[in-house]
């Protein structure tokens, strides 16, 4: 007997969980957390009101100490946990993905939410093409968010959709892939970060393209302490290291395009009316990403095509203006950050 094609497991597989679950849902939503008790009832109250109901939630709780999953468990969300020491961010999703049961499984993290009611349905579409291995979707911060992190979130998450893109950046904040994929290739497990760059990168070599979707956008919103801003670049640095060995990186490299940034940040601020308020907070951020960055990776360097994607200022000619989409956005309400659904007025 010739052995079973990965498709011909996939498929079995599917049946098994459909005769113990019942239907197989559209996508999964997976969700790693950590003491996100702040954050993961906004998010799971928007998820129930996205427009696709066919879905399942499963959060990967890897031992938070807070409310987080007493939150969770008001809603219909199946909760998996790991032990924090066993965590890394391509096991925990691995993890998540081997209890999903959807054709196509997305990814967002605890401490985002969406926008429009539409999220969901925007950032699945393209996968009517069945080249499309991986979506991803807009990223914006709210009034939380440093000047700085905003002016990021603009270069890398422009307002333009790239339905074919070739190249393999990405941000598993809020993407989603083909569950037939992830179980030929799983996420690697033994990086320090960018499992979703390095998943992509694999895609890519498969012949298969990505799917960057403005439409679906989130509300992405980071509060760390500086020295998690600089663990964040650092782990992330470290990880890229590892996948493009061949690069480097010098001082005088971290050096530019800290000076870089800093001074796009400014103009953009000074364009905005704010610089006397952001200024101190963009040399603090930039500073702490580019020291991250330097401990990272050291002696190596990225090459031309990741440096523009990932530490690249933006453009001094780039439009500022949010664009507002046609819809209504999501009205949350205050309660949603402690586990209650979407009721009050106001704008995310």
């Amino acid at each position: 007997m010739s052995p079973k094609t990965s498709s011909e497991m996939a498929a079995e597989q599917d049946e098994r969980r459909e005769s113990r679950h019942g239907p197989t849902p559209r996508c999964s939503i997976i969700v790693r957390a950590y003491n996100e008790e702040r954050h993961i009832g906004r998010l799971l109250a928007g998820i129930l009101e996205q427009n696709v109901s066919d879905v399942e939630i499963i959060l990967v709780d890897s031992g938070s100490t807070d409310a987080t999953v007493a939150i969770a468990s008001r809603f219909p969300v199946r909760i998996v946990t790991i032990d924090p020491e066993e965590f890394t961010f391509g096991r925990s999703l691995n993890i998540g993905c081997r209890a999903a049961r959807g054709e196509f499984l997305v990814m967002v993290s605890a401490h985002a939410y969406p926008v429009y009611s539409d999220w969901l349905e925007k950032l699945l579409a393209p996968f009517e093409d069945h080249r499309v291995a991986l979506t991803y979707g807009k990223q914006r911060g709210d009034q939380r968010t440093r000047f700085s992190e905003q002016q990021v979130f603009k270069k890398w998450f422009p307002d333009r959709s790239n339905l074919r893109q070739q190249t393999p950046f990405c941000n598993n904040a809020n993407a989603a892939i083909r569950r037939d994929l992830w179980i030929q290739h799983p996420y690697d497990e033994s990086l320090s970060g960018l499992e979703d760059l390095a998943w992509a990168i694999w895609a890519l070599q498969q012949g298969y393209h990505l799917a960057y979707v403005a439409e679906a956008e989130v509300v992405h919103v980071h509060q760390e302490a500086p020295h998690q801003v600089r663990n964040r670049y650092r782990r992330e640095a470290m990880a890229l290291a590892q996948l493009r060995p061949q690069a480097k990186l010098s001082f005088w490299d971290v050096l530019k395009l800290w000076g870089g940034n800093v001074i796009s940040d400014f103009w953009h601020a000074a364009q905005e009316g704010k610089l006397r308020r952001a200024a101190p907070g963009i040399l603090q951020f930039r500073s702490m990403q580019f020291l991250g960055t330097y401990q990272g990776f050291r002696t190596t360097a990225l090459t031309d095509e990741l440096k523009y994607s990932f530490y690249y200022p933006l453009s001094p000619r780039s439009p500022q203006a949010a664009t507002r989409r046609d819809g209504t956005p999501i009205r949350y309400g205050q309660a949603t950050e402690h586990g209650g659904v979407a009721a009050d007025q106001g704008d995310p």
